[in-house]
């Protein structure tokens, strides 16, 4: 591939020209991109599907959803703990030794997989009063949660396969498979979500079998299409990847103290990045709950459409650490530099472009998830303030992506807590009671703006270059 032969040129020590590092940040980040959007594009199908159930079956996923992505940010910072090493390895051509980490990662993160998902399931009949959901959600959004939470050891699996691929230059596998992913949940949300119906194509009575779950069937046809995705996504990192194919040499699986603490150093940081972020949404939820079941769904269904928007940015930056990882392993700190600077220009660029689309396409977006009027006017206005926050958002996404590369996580981490703790949320507690659901986005656009402008500070400093 030709990603490949450029990759090949940072390993060893050949020149890439302007144009060439261009090229590359765009053919690592185009699959990226791709595979970062089926994430989201399973939660707007989820969202959509049961938007057509009524205002509550979409508010108890909506209550939900800051906490699934919590969970999901767990377990993307635990496989980001290994897959990073594999990228620094990768660069220095240690072949062996990125064998070796992705062999005993395949225990750990398992064993991780296993642990959250049964944490998941414990708290899951409590977790929708602790978040102040109203009577009429707390069933089914207690159903939703326990069933997501029992598909995380997959989950974890998918991550860990596709962040390895991804670290080791394979881009397009990763996206391949998040888009089949896609395409099972979507068919097997519409034969778990609705009852059977019967309906004509070309004069000819078709039955669309249904086995009409409602919530439950959303979150359970999501946790099927994971199950599936997560088998050949391990069997291509394991087998079939030129780099990572463990056929080629024999190793323990059971993690060694090095390794592990090497990923702890990457992986604790970058999840209480998460935590962070998530505990300060799912706080907003609480904030946002008592305004009501429109409100809450509105919140939810801006929250899953402008994610549209931004996880372009997340493919970008997945392409920013490969990219910064193997240039740090080959130790080539400057053209580490370079390519960062490209995927960040290159993300504020698209995240641009995807924000003027998200402002004019703002009822159009919401509207596809609920037929409720009430909900999609206030969505749409919601969405439209986020729209100008877009490109700064960008600028932190993908500088957070190429500091990763450098295992440089502490500090981004805590520049994450400060901004959305001392910015967003006390905005937020400043506006809402005035401005109801318009106060909390308005706050989280200012935030937006101003956590983009210290992450391009810390861009243009290099300090996060020493961290490798």
């Amino acid at each position: 591939m030709a990603e490949n032969k450029l990759l090949s040129l940072i390993r060893d020590g050949g020149e890439i020209s302007l144009r060439k590092q261009i090229w590359l940040t765009l053919q690592l980040s185009a699959p990226a991109i791709m595979a970062q959007l089926s994430v989201i594009v399973m939660q707007y199908i989820d969202a959509a599907m049961v938007g057509r159930l009524g205002a509550a079956p979409a508010a108890s996923i909506g209550l939900m959803s800051t906490t699934t992505w919590l969970f999901n940010g767990l377990c993307s910072a635990a496989a980001m703990g290994f897959s990073v090493q594999v990228a620094h390895l990768v660069g220095a051509k240690e072949y062996a030794s990125a064998r070796g980490v992705l062999r005993q990662s395949l225990m750990a993160m398992l064993l991780f997989g296993c642990l959250i998902g049964g944490i998941g399931a414990v708290i899951s009949p409590m977790l929708p009063h602790w978040l102040g959901g109203n009577a009429d959600i707390t069933g089914d959004a207690s159903l939703y949660f326990l069933i997501y939470s029992l598909s995380l050891p997959a989950f974890q699996m998918v991550l860990l396969g596709g962040s390895m691929l991804r670290c080791s230059g394979n881009m397009k596998v990763p996206g391949l498979l998040n888009v089949v992913m896609c395409v099972l949940d979507v068919v097997f949300n519409r034969l778990l979500i609705f009852e059977s119906e019967t309906c004509t194509v070309m004069g000819f009575d078709i039955t669309i079998p249904g086995a009409g779950l409602g919530v439950a069937g959303a979150a359970t046809g999501t946790a099927l299409s994971i199950l599936v995705t997560a088998i050949p996504m391990l069997i291509y990192a394991c087998f079939k990847s030129s780099e990572l194919n463990l056929r080629l040499d024999s190793g323990s699986f059971i993690p060694s103290r090095a390794m592990l603490r090497k990923a702890v150093k990457i992986a604790v940081p970058m999840s209480g990045e998460h935590i962070v972020l998530c505990g300060a949404q799912i706080l907003s939820t609480v904030i946002v709950a008592p305004l009501g079941t429109i409100a809450i769904a509105a919140n939810s269904f801006a929250i899953v459409a402008e994610s549209l928007c931004y996880m372009p940015g997340y493919g970008i930056a997945d392409a920013a650490t490969t990219l910064v990882g193997q240039s740090v392993g080959a130790g080539r700190k400057d053209l580490a530099l370079r390519l960062a600077n490209i995927a960040v220009g290159l993300g504020m660029v698209v995240m641009t472009a995807m924000g003027v689309v998200m402002y004019l396409a703002a009822p159009v977006m919401i509207g596809v998830m609920t037929p409720d009027a009430e909900i999609t006017l206030l969505g749409t206005e919601i969405l439209r303030i986020e729209a100008f926050a877009e490109p700064m958002f960008a600028a932190s996404i993908v500088a957070y992506g190429a500091f990763v590369g450098t295992g440089d996580t502490l500090v981004p981490s805590a520049m994450n807590f400060v901004s959305i703790w001392a910015v967003r949320l006390t905005l937020a507690a400043v506006l809402a009671p005035h401005y109801g659901l318009v106060g909390v986005w308005i706050a989280m656009c200012v935030e937006l703006c101003f956590r983009g402008v210290i992450f391009l500070v810390r861009l243009r400093s290099k300090r996060w270059l020493s961290s490798k």
